[in-house]
């Protein structure tokens, strides 16, 4: 009876350890499952963390740009204010000029008849 206790004592041990490894063997499987599924996320973190670090700074780069586009409109807009003035100017001084031209054309057309007047009769018109 010894022998079979001996026996059934080794076999009892046996199917346990073999249970412990197999317990253990899963536990190892789904460290490595665990472990990968870390290594995926930390990598796509990392990804994401740089392409949100690129964003950032193409973000500042674009809103530099713009600041800058924004004061060559503000300055393109004073030019354009001062050139509309300038023409404004410009368009008075010709009104301007055409009256008096058209003054000093009345007043040739009135020289000339008056001067006809006077070739004509020879004598001078008084007005």
């Amino acid at each position: 009876m010894g022998e079979s206790i001996k026996g059934k004592g080794v076999l009892i041990l046996s199917v346990v350890t073999a249970l412990f490894f197999v317990w253990t063997l899963g536990s190892c499987i789904d460290a490595r499952r665990m472990r990968s599924a870390r290594d995926k996320e930390m990598a796509s973190r990392l990804d994401i963390e740089e392409k949100m670090s690129s964003y950032t700074n193409d973000k500042a780069n674009l809103e530099n740009k713009l600041k800058k586009l924004e004061n060559d409109l503000a300055e393109e807009k004073s030019e354009h204010e001062l050139t509309k003035k300038d023409l404004a100017q410009e368009k008075l001084i010709n009104q301007s000029l055409n009256d008096e031209l058209q003054k000093v054309t009345k007043i040739k057309d009135a020289l000339e008849n008056d001067l006809k007047q006077v070739l004509a009769t020879g004598k001078r018109v008084k007005k």
